[in-house]
């Protein structure tokens, strides 16, 4: 046998790495229990039985596992088993591990990032740790793979959707107590329907993967959440002191096109042209040497001139400091003095991991703003209207079928129609990419070629999907005629839920009476009073909805939870909360809001009866 090659200092460092995420109490050993995640920490995979092995090896003497000797176990590993994929996996310097198992269709080998994890474990961990129905996962422990079975009963994953986009789930829906595979099934329905109701792209991922804690799609479904709650406030109508962020020349329209991503960007630049520093143009590369880092913690800690808000001054020695993971340890610390240090390991910050850094400033930013709204009053603030329901509706609607780019302002980011193709072909009418525009679009000819794909994208919904669009002209959905847009909007969704409708109905024409009468014939089976039309009043008190709820899964509905006669508002709302998380719950992909049933909106009551009786046909 060759004598193995010796471990290079850029591995050795690598392996420091690994063994001090396991070594949690730093003092230098860990368990002999502990090899396998310290191997695997290290990017070094072996079969289950071959570490059980070394364990015993090791169990025999009296010596301690600490850094030499692991250092001395890889090193025999290097001449042996590993040899091949030793050196691939450890100069592989991001923290990707191999998930076990390959998938059916492609026989592709997924991966997933330990950094995500232990950072996503962090976060949920602060986030939950005084909610007392978490307590039987929380806290769970970065360094094993605690995430993935404590995401198993849905309960951390409804209350971290909660905590993104607050009122989303009811809580008197979620199982609590003595859980089965079937009330455990039911929490997982509720979070995956509602995790696409607030615009999360859920198409792949099943309640059995979430069961199963499929690392890959576990740790996306979080990221998605996650990220919709850290994005929910960087958004002009919600925070209107990023009109600071204007530049020169520029109008409101042109501030509010921006993606929360580019909005992040575009304040920390404004922070450090501040303090006198060289812009960044991303959050991996421009920041590894935190020099930038260090900057904006220092422009954006509370100076003491706001009332009640203590000063907190940042200590910039750590600038002088050579070694740039040092720098990064340094610059966190700062971080943490103002409660900031979240989503990021200085490893993280040297490698410029995007996805954790993004995170970073996210809640950076949703801390400590220091944006003051300009004094000058020439701004029409008129103009900066919040999103409606209705907007917000059909925008989670398209992110949640995946549509790329993302939609973040429903108007400005449909303007080229790629995503009303991309609509199209999920409704089956075939488009025709060739007519169509892709960007990057040529400066001088952009709006011209943006113009021609909403107008074939207007022939389009009159010629092959046959809608009713008099009066829309591709110039309309070009220029974000509110109105006109989602008219044709609403006719995608709605052909979108009636599809679904055919597909298990065995291709029959279906239209709003033939929804009417299945949900008539459903309650008057379970002796419930029906509705007249997707109009009726008693719409708002959500009664026939549950009713219908407890029809295609009897016993379902906690009535005494529910007010049914003389309602007030507040109580009618209550009601619709908990009737759209109930829907959610048995399994119908609702994206409608409560609101829409207490106001009888025909467009979306229609839409949830819809998708219940896609359910029904589908029981």
């Amino acid at each position: 046998n060759m004598a193995a090659p010796p471990i290079t200092a850029e591995e050795l460092e690598d392996l420091r790495e690994a063994f001090t995420k396991i070594d949690v109490d730093n003092d230098g050993v860990i368990s002999k229990d502990e090899l396998d995640a310290v191997l695997k920490a290290a990017n070094l995979s072996l079969p289950g039985y071959r570490v059980r092995e070394m364990i015993q090896e090791l169990s025999k003497s009296s010596e301690e596992l600490n850094f030499d000797k692991f250092t001395e176990i890889v090193h025999g590993l290097k001449s042996a088993e590993v040899a091949k994929t030793f050196k691939k996996a450890i100069t592989k310097k991001e923290g990707i591990c191999n998930v076990a198992g390959t998938s059916e269709q492609t026989g592709t080998q997924h991966s997933y990032s330990e950094e995500e994890k232990v950072a996503f474990v962090n976060w949920i961990n602060k986030a939950l740790e005084k909610d007392p129905d978490c307590k039987h996962v929380l806290p769970m422990d970065p360094n094993t793979n605690d995430l993935f079975t404590a995401m198993g009963d849905g309960i951390v994953l409804c209350k971290m959707i909660n905590l993104s986009v607050a009122d989303t789930i009811d809580e008197r829906t979620i199982n609590k107590k003595k859980l089965t595979p079937f009330t455990i099934q039911e929490n997982l329905n509720l979070a995956l329907n509602s995790a696409s109701a607030i615009g999360c792209h859920v198409v792949n991922i099943g309640a059995e993967d979430l069961k199963e804690g499929r690392q890959h799609l576990v740790l996306g479904l979080l990221w998605q959440v996650i990220k919709i709650g850290l994005f929910a406030d960087i958004e002009l109508s919600r925070n209107e002191a990023l009109i600071a962020l204007l530049r020169d020349g520029e109008s409101l329209e042109d501030l509010m096109k921006l993606s929360p991503e580019e909005l992040l960007l575009r304040w920390a630049n404004y922070h450090l042209e501040e303090a006198g520093c060289g812009k960044i143009n991303n959050f991996s590369n421009d920041i590894k040497d935190s020099k930038a880092y260090y900057n904006l913690l220092n422009q954006v800690a509370p100076k003491g001139d706001e009332e009640g808000i203590p000063p907190i001054a940042v200590d910039m020695s750590g600038l002088r400091e050579k070694d740039d993971l040092k720098r990064a340890e340094l610059m966190l610390d700062q971080a943490e003095r103002l409660g900031c240090r979240q989503f990021v390991m200085p490893t993280d910050v040297v490698r410029g991991n995007p996805k954790l850094n993004l995170a970073f400033v996210a809640n950076l930013f949703n801390k400590y703003p220091a944006l003051k709204k300009p004094e000058n009053q020439d701004i029409d603030w008129s103009s900066i209207e919040g999103e409606t329901r209705e907007e917000r509706t059909f925008r989670n609607w398209m992110n949640s079928l995946g549509v790329n780019p993302r939609v973040n302002h429903l108007y400005a980011d449909i303007d080229d129609a790629l995503v009303i193709f991309q609509l199209y072909e999920k409704i089956k009418v075939p488009v025709d990419w060739d007519r169509v525009n892709k960007p990057p679009y040529p400066k001088l000819s952009s709006n011209m070629k943006k113009l021609e794909n909403c107008n074939y994208a207007v022939e389009l919904g009159k010629k092959e999907a046959k809608f009713s669009l008099v009066g829309i002209a591709g110039q309309d959905l070009n220029a974000g005629n509110r109105t006109l847009t989602l008219a044709l909007l609403w006719q995608l969704m709605r052909r979108y839920t009636l599809n679904i409708l055919e597909d298990l109905g065995d291709g029959q024409k279906v239209i709003d009476d033939t929804i009417v009468s299945w949900v008539n014939d459903n309650l008057t089976r379970a002796g419930k009073s029906t509705i007249s039309s997707f109009k009726d009043g008693s719409i708002s008190t959500s009664m026939p909805v549950l009713d219908l709820i407890d029809a295609i899964q009897p016993g379902s509905i906690r009535y005494d939870l529910l007010k049914t006669e003389d309602l007030t508002e507040e109580e009618k709302l209550n009601n619709a909360k908990y009737a759209i998380s109930m829907a959610r719950k048995i399994g119908a992909r609702v994206y409608a809001l409560p609101e829409d049933l207490v106001e009888v909106k025909p467009k979306m009551v229609m839409t949830v009866f819809a998708c219940l009786m896609a359910r029904g046909l589908r029981a």
